[in-house]
């Protein structure tokens, strides 16, 4: 697929939700994404913690959204944000399953980031019928690149 389609299949899929930002991107169409658009960011929003024991994805921006332990939100986001990333960049946001890269997305929108996308499934996807993780969907299951610290 062409960047054009790629971005094109996004908005459509965001486009049945309210979203402020442009649309949402499957894990392995953010990873072409980044292969085919210099300068655009994949920014990594899950807690140190989640970096440093899960994994980490090779060339990301690394911002945690909410702190480990206790889950507080990162107040400092968006300064980190400015500092690291273009407010022109196509940025992709990603967490553990989509929820919190939805919310760092959101903010990023309404900070002046025009071209902000989130990653649905997340690094580890959805829990299964068990209880786990990186069996249903994700950056992980995909077999994109990752590695463990």
């Amino acid at each position: 697929m062409t960047i054009t389609e790629i971005l094109a299949a996004a908005q459509q899929r965001g486009g049945g939700r309210t979203l402020s930002y442009q649309g949402v991107l499957s894990p392995v169409e953010a990873e072409q994404v980044r292969s085919l658009v210099p300068g655009c960011a994949l920014v990594d929003v899950r807690t140190r913690a989640e970096l440093d024991f899960v994994g980490r994805i090779p060339g990301s921006v690394e911002i945690e959204w909410q702190s480990w332990p206790g889950g507080e939100p990162n107040p400092h986001f968006l300064a980190h944000l400015e500092r690291q990333v273009s407010r022109e960049s196509l940025v992709m946001f990603i967490c553990r399953s989509g929820a919190r890269s939805h919310a760092a997305a959101t903010a990023a929108a309404a900070a002046g980031y025009t071209q902000c996308y989130n990653v649905l499934e997340g690094f580890q996807g959805d829990k299964d019928a068990g209880g786990h993780r990186d069996s249903v969907g994700g950056w992980r299951l995909a077999g994109l690149p990752w590695y463990q610290s």
